[in-house]
Formats: structure tokens, C-alpha cells, sequence
């Protein structure tokens, strides 16, 4: 995957992005007649791209085919895709080799017996939404589709690493770390082998031993408890972090992870034992011009911008984001909460008891949590967004969701984001209550937001989880950039937006059982041309940057309170 470091020294890994053979099927006949085996005609694209920002198909929704050749030495391959929009399927020389659903989720298949030489590469990449799909047909951003981030094939030759987590429990006085790796090992030969495996983590080994395996054998490898002493932590201020290193006599995976405590506490969210306050953003990661094959420089970019907002935190908003951005963010001690593409305003009843829709879900959060796990900047996992969680068959699913995030995600806070503030069933559930309302844009007047904090107060006091921190997740008003006017209360002007944010910062900021805030949004982003979503111009226009990243009145009155609040702490 594209990560701020190289993950091998020892493997070959081929690149197969850039130029790419690619048509559309607006008939979905691609298949019956044999695409897979040879594409016919077909354009030149570039990969990792979506197909909304060629000329022509802005607003396709459909089949798309791409075909790639490449040179390789042979042997056992495993093919990695970044993020495939949404349906892929999968041949390698004509022959299938695999499926997967999900947009935003990486995923690789193992090919064993490829002999030496130029093979084919096929993939069909379907963004059609039905009655089953994530998203639903009503969404509020744009149904890319194409191969949105990168492809790789990896040539793997004797014990190879597939992946690893490490499992760590810091002492009481945080000083030293307790762990150990979970590694998940392959035999790319045709008969067993055997192979020594050390685990690395900055300068300490903490494991040295060997394994054997049968012909293409997978296994998982726990290795014994270890300790560091005189641990570095991870934190906003000093973000330390260490390298893993996985080595055996082929092979190797070099990954990072750092070593911090999330908890909350009597209204509280402590970080390293230490009460803080999430100041942050929600961001999309798209732009006009590259949809969600976002390039990474404008990912520095936007890390910059918000850095120099005074946010601490950033919320992914709607879906896993690049493992590179995230690099990024565990570098610059940046806090991220992280969640499924699961934007529930579109799921109706009937998709929410559809238990396809609920395994698509599930499987997403367990792609979520292994290929992320390691990420230190990660402090929440969301289960979903503004899903109608008042319904009894939205509580159970979340209930499966939380329990494989408690068991399997590692030391992070759980939650969802609601728009259902006082009939939500599932607040029982998260370690922090989140709440997205849109007072002063969506009906009410800002003066109703003094009214919700005292009535949300005595609500979470009835139903038993004050102590809980309150997180407002969404809020905000849209703005034309450019539009300006005498009046702060004239809808869509820069003033009225300014006024309405600064307004619920003021607010949140002094109420006591409040611990944080995600502004909507970052920047502009566009939304469904198909759909009536009361869009002008066809995008979310609630940034308080613009699409092209150019400030409006908003961004400079948030820096102006980010930075007191700072300061204040």
C-alpha cells in the first residue's frame, strides 16, 4: 500500500499504477462477451483515478473495465488494491481470482503457480447502488467510481509476512508497554518450508524464533509477552513513534506504532492520563479535480491547513481514508476518529433489516480494523453515521459491530455519530455520546442550541450515562464562497456562517459535560448531480474552506477561537 515509509526491503513489489487500457459498460455486457480475456478498444487512463473526472462521465454510473500488463518473475503473487469502487472482480490472465464489495477498503488476493513473463491484469469495477449497497441511492457525496487508490503485485518467495498487529498494555504509570505481535505468516512454496521470524520494535527485539509450514499454508503466529521499559509515548505534543520490522530469511513488513492510553472519565476524555478537549474537523477526502483518488501532496496540504487551524483532531468522514494521510497524521500527533461508509440518512427500515446490508457492514469494520490497527493516531472507531438508531433492529447490529470493535480493534474509544438526540437507543453502547443537529441552518435559531444543551444535560442524566463525554460531531451552516453581506444573518453569506460556527464554539466550549467538536466540514465537496439534495452548485457548501481549499470568513474566526482555547488549557 502507499505508505510515508517503504513497508520491504526484501520483497519485490511491483508497481502497477499509471497508465492503464479502460472502458466503460453502460450495458453491463462485458462479461457475456469475454472482456476478461482480452478488453477490446478501450482508452487510456490513469490509475489510481475515478472515472467521474474523465470528460463525458461525470455523472456515469455503471461498469467500468481496466486492463493492465505487466512483467513478472513468477511464482506465487499477492494483488493488492488500494480502494475499487465499488464491486470489483478480479481476473489475472483471463481467469477469475476473486470479488470484493466495498469502496473504501483495501483488499489482496494470493495467485500461486504464475510462471515467468508479461500477464494480464482485469479488473470490472461496479459503482451501481441498489437496494443492498453502500452507499444507498440517497448519499451526500458524489458515487465515484473507478480504482481509487493504488495497485500493487507483490512476488512472495518462502515464509512470507502478510500482516501484523502489536498488541500493547502500557503500565499504570505509563512508563513502560507490555506486548506482543500477532502475525500472520505464508508459505508461497509448493512444499513446506521453514524459516527463523524476528520481531523488531525500534531498537528491542522482541521475538526471535522459526516456523514451518506446508505448501501455501497460512497461519497466525502469537508471540510471547515482552516489555519495554522507558517508553516514549505517543502524543499530540510529542508524537513518538517506533518502527516494526518482521524479517524472515525471504521476507519482511516494516510497519510503525506508538504507544498512547485512551480513556474517558466523569465527562473527561484522557489522553496519556491527561484531560482533553477534541477540537477538530470533519474532512471528505475529495476534491474536484481527483474525486477520492486523492494525491498525497494535497494531503500534506490539508494536514497544514489544519494544523494551522489549531485542530487537534480530525474526524474521516464517511469512510476509512488513506493509509498515507493517516502516516501523516500519526507523525504530526494529529488525533483521528475513524468509520464504515455507513451514512444512514439513505438506509431505509428495509435495507437496515436486510442482513446482507448488516454482514457488508460488519465486514467493513473488520477490514477497518486490520488493516489500521497499528495507527496510533486512531483514538475512535465509528460504527455508523445518522442511521436510525431509534430502531431495535439498528441496536442489535450495532451491538455486533461494538463488540467485534471492543474485542478486536485494540484501545480505542467507540461511538456513532446521531441525529437522533433524544430517541437514540444505542448511546448505551459508546464509551463518548456524539451528536450531529443543525440548529440555525435546518430550522431553529441559534438561541434553540442554549435551550438543547440544558435539555440534552437533564436527558442523559434520566437515562443514566452522564459521565459520559458529549462529543458535537456535525454542526454548521453553508456559505457561498465570495457571497458577503451587510446582515450576519442572511443565509449563505461567509458572515452568517462565521457568526452561526462561532456561536456553537462559544457554546460548546463553556458547557461542561461537552469535551469536543467536529466543525462541518473542512471544505466544500461535491455531492450527487442525480439526487435533489438542495445543493447549489452541486456541492456541500458547509466547508469553511471551498473545494480548491481557499479560506472563508469561517476558517479565520475558527483558527481565532482554536487558538485562544490552546491557549487557555
Amino acid at each position: 500500500m502507499n505508505r510515508l515509509f517503504a513497508e520491504h526491503k526484501i520483497r519485490t513489489v511491483l508497481d502497477l499504477n499509471g497508465a492503464w487500457k479502460f472502458r466503460i459498460d453502460p450495458e453491463n455486457v462485458g462479461e457475456s462477451e469475454g472482456w476478461y480475456k482480452s478488453l477490446p478498444d478501450g482508452d487510456t487512463v490513469i490509475v489510481p483515478s475515478v472515472w467521474n473526472n474523465e470528460l463525458g462521465l461525470l455523472t456515469y454510473e455503471g461498469c467500468g473495465w481496466y486492463e493492465k500488463k505487466f512483467e513478472t518473475a513468477g511464482g506465487t503473487l499477492c494483488l493488492e488494491f488500494g480502494s475499487v469502487m465499488t464491486q470489483a472482480d478480479i481476473w489475472l490472465d483471463g481467469n477469475k481470482i476473486g470479488d470484493h464489495y466495498g469502496a473504501f477498503s483495501q483488499f489482496e488476493f494470493i495467485v500461486t503457480g504464475i510462471s515467468e513473463g508479461v500477464h494480464t491484469l482485469t479488473v470490472r469495477a461496479d459503482n451501481r447502488i441498489d437496494k443492498q449497497s453502500f452507499p444507498q441511492r440517497y448519499t451526500d457525496w458524489h458515487n465515484y467510481g473507478g480504482m481509487a487508490r493504488e495497485v500493487y503485485a507483490h512476488e512472495l518467495t518462502g515464509i512470507s509476512v502478510l500482516r501484523n498487529r502489536i498488541v500493547y498494555t502500557l503500565s499504570e504509570d505509563l512508563t513502560s508497554v507490555a506486548l506482543h505481535a500477532e502475525l500472520e505468516l505464508y508459505n508461497a512454496c509448493d512444499a513446506e518450508c521453514s524459516s527463523p521470524v524476528t520481531v523488531t520494535v525500534g531498537e528491542h527485539t522482541i521475538y526471535e524464533g522459526e516456523v514451518t509450514l506446508g505448501a501455501y499454508e497460512t497461519t497466525t503466529l502469537v508471540t510471547p509477552e515482552a516489555e519495554i521499559e522507558e517508553v516514549a509515548l505517543w502524543d499530540i505534543e510529542t508524537p513518538n513513534l517506533y518502527e516494526v520490522a518482521v524479517q524472515t530469511a525471504t521476507d519482511d513488513l516494516y510497519d510503525r506504532v506508538g504507544f498512547r492510553l485512551i480513556e474517558v472519565e466523569d465527562n473527561n476524555i484522557l489522553l496519556n492520563k491527561t484531560s482533553i478537549e477534541l477540537r477538530g474537523v470533519n474532512r471528505h477526502e475529495e476534491h474536484p479535480e481527483w474525486g477520492f483518488a486523492f494525491p498525497p501532496k494535497l494531503m500534506k496540504k490539508d494536514i497544514d491547513l489544519i494544523v494551522d487551524l489549531g485542530c487537534n483532531t480530525v474526524r474521516g468522514s464517511h469512510y476509512p481514508q488513506s493509509h498515507m494521510f493517516v502516516d501523516m497524521l500519526d507523525e504530526r500527533g494529529i488525533l483521528f476518529w475513524s468509520e464504515i461508509p455507513m451514512w444512514g440518512v439513505g438506509f431505509g427500515e428495509q435495507a437496515l433489516e436486510d442482513p446482507v446490508v448488516v454482514e457488508r457492514g460488519f465486514r467493513m469494520h473488520k477490514e477497518m480494523t486490520k488493516y489500521y490497527y497499528n495507527h496510533p493516531s486512531i483514538i475512535i472507531w465509528g460504527m455508523h453515521n445518522e442511521v436510525k438508531t431509534y430502531l431495535p433492529c439498528v441496536f442489535e447490529f450495532s451491538k455486533k459491530y461494538n463488540e467485534h470493535l471492543r474485542k478486536d480493534g485494540g484501545n480505542r474509544l467507540i461511538t456513532h455519530a446521531s441525529n437522533c438526540a433524544f430517541g437514540d437507543l444505542c448511546m448505551e453502547l459508546d464509551d463518548i455520546i456524539c451528536i450531529n443537529m443543525y440548529n440555525g441552518w435546518y430550522g431553529n435559531t441559534l438561541s434553540d442550541w442554549d435551550k438543547f444543551t440544558v435539555d440534552f444535560e437533564k436527558h442523559i442524566k434520566e437515562k443514566g450515562w452522564y459521565g459520559k463525554p458529549v462529543i458535537m460531531s456535525e454542526f454548521g451552516a453553508g456559505a457561498l464562497a465570495g457571497f458577503h453581506a451587510h446582515f450576519d444573518n442572511v443565509r449563505w453569506s461567509e458572515e452568517y456562517q462565521s457568526e452561526l460556527i462561532a456561536y456553537c464554539l462559544e457554546l460548546f466550549h463553556k458547557t461542561e459535560y461537552m469535551r469536543g467538536f467536529y466543525i462541518w466540514q473542512f471544505c466544500n465537496i461535491r455531492t450527487s448531480i442525480a439526487m435533489d439534495l438542495n445543493r447549489v452548485r452541486y456541492f456541500n457548501n458547509k466547508g469553511i474552506l471551498d473545494e480548491y481549499r481557499n479560506p472563508k470568513a469561517a476558517y479565520f474566526k475558527v483558527r481565532e477561537l482554536f487558538h485562544r482555547y490552546a491557549a487557555e488549557e
